[in-house]
């Protein structure tokens, strides 16, 4: 098997095991078997430009298309925004550009896409919109706008693994290494 149909197959897998049922983030297959495009609509708090009244005001419904190129996983996913959004790095398309590599998974981008959304993440020096990057600047302590975890993180509640109890070492050359296995 192709090393991007792998790829293509565990990134599938793992929206299915770690997005699904998701309050913040919905993530469609569109295209492909395994699935080379996605639609994710997040339920966060983010931010639209209002040309009437001159002010950036929230919005918290936004739709972003993925698309992963043949090149993929060497070559970053392109992602497009569908609905109004006023942030430095999305404009006509999403910069995952500072944050992508081929280690990255798809959960990670769509991760990653929903704390920009939130302006938990921005980058003001190398802006997509900068106009928006020139209103983030000067009002940086508005941000974050929202402060949900598209991911959550790992229940730090859960018990700790058990730990192996050792006897006291009887001195340095005093080692076991376990049963002898027979090897005839």
């Amino acid at each position: 098997m192709p090393i991007r149909t792998r790829r293509l197959k565990r990134d599938y897998e793992k929206i299915l095991a770690e997005l699904s049922g998701s309050e913040f983030v919905t993530v469609s297959a569109l295209a492909g078997d395994p699935p080379s495009q996605y639609q994710a609509t997040y339920r966060v708090d983010g931010l639209m430009w209002d040309g009437r009244s001159g002010t950036a005001r929230p919005i918290t419904e936004h739709v972003v298309d993925i698309f992963l190129p043949i090149g993929y996983p060497k070559q970053s996913p392109r992602c497009t925004m569908r609905t109004p959004i006023w942030h430095p790095n999305i404009g006509d398309y999403v910069c995952i550009g500072d944050y992508w590599s081929a280690g990255v998974t798809l959960v990670d981008i769509i991760a990653h896409i929903g704390d920009m959304i939130q302006y938990r993440s921005y980058n003001l020096k190398s802006p997509v919109n900068k106009d928006a990057a020139a209103w983030a600047k000067r009002n940086e302590k508005s941000f974050p706008v929202g402060t949900h975890a598209i991911v959550p993180a790992a229940d730090d509640s859960k018990e700790a693994p058990l730990a192996i109890k050792l006897p006291p070492a009887r001195g340095d050359l005093d080692i076991s290494l376990g049963p002898v296995r027979d090897r005839s």
